[in-house]
C-alpha cells in the first residue's frame, strides 16, 4: 500500500512520519529527495546551473542555494522555472524509490512525505492521503515559537499553502495534532492497526 503523507508547515508531520516509521512503514521523504536530486552530478543540478547561470554553483560544484534564493524570491516567473526543473526530477526519484519498496518489502506500507502534495495535485498517484491537522491558531503559534517569527510572517508563510481546513476536508484520513504527543502517538496506532492490516 502506497499513501502520501502530509499537513502544513508546523502542523507536526514530521513527527507523525517518524512513529509510522517506528510501527514498520517504509518513508520516502520529498524534502530529503530534494537535497539529492541536486547533488553534483546530477541532471537537475546540470539543469539549473544551465539555466540560471554558473553563479548559483560554489566552487566545489555544489548548489548555491542563498544565491538561488536571490534569484526566483519574488519573481514568479524565475520561480516557476525552477520548478520545471526539480518537480518532474522530484518525483520521478521518488516513484522509483516506492516502487523499489515495494519489490523489496512487498506487503509493506510505503509513505511518501509531500509538504504541497495537493497543492502540487499529486493526489492520484496514492492510494490515499493522510493529513497531519491542527486548527489554523495553534498552527499560528506553533510556527511563531518554532521559526522565532512575527504573526505577520508566519501568516505569510502559512498563506503559501493550501488552508488546513481544504486539506483535511479532501484528507482519506486525519490525524490531529493539536493534543499531547500520546494523543497523537494513539491516532497513530489506531491507524495502522485499522488501515494497515486490512490492506
Amino acid at each position: 500500500m502506497r499513501i502520501g503523507l502530509t499537513g502544513g508547515i508546523a502542523t507536526g508531520k514530521s513527527t507523525v512520519a517518524h512513529l509510522l516509521v517506528e510501527l514498520g512503514a517504509l518513508l520516502v521523504d520529498a524534502d530529503q529527495v530534494a537535497r539529492e536530486v541536486v547533488l553534483p552530478g546530477e541532471p537537475a543540478l546540470a539543469a539549473v546551473a544551465s539555466a540560471f547561470g554558473q553563479a548559483v554553483l560554489h566552487k566545489d560544484g555544489t548548489l548555491d542555494r542563498a544565491a538561488l534564493g536571490q534569484i526566483v524570491f519574488n519573481n514568479k516567473a524565475k520561480l516557476g522555472q525552477l520548478e520545471a526543473i526539480l518537480h518532474p526530477a522530484i518525483r520521478a526519484t521518488m516513484q522509483q524509490r516506492m516502487a523499489d519498496y515495494e519489490r523489496q518489502h512487498p506487503g509493506k506500507l510505503v509513505v511518501a512525505d509531500i509538504p504541497l502534495l495537493y497543492e502540487t495535485e499529486q493526489e492520484h498517484l496514492y492510494e490515499g492521503v493522510l493529513v497531519v491537522y491542527v486548527p489554523e491558531q495553534i498552527q499560528l503559534e506553533r510556527l511563531m515559537a518554532r521559526n522565532n517569527v512575527d504573526e505577520q510572517e508566519a501568516r505569510r508563510r502559512m498563506g503559501l499553502q493550501m488552508g488546513m481546513e481544504e486539506k483535511k476536508r479532501r484528507a482519506t484520513w486525519v490525524i490531529d495534532n493539536s493534543g499531547s504527543l500520546a494523543q497523537t502517538r494513539q491516532q497513530v496506532q489506531e491507524f495502522w492497526q485499522s488501515k494497515v492490516h486490512t490492506c
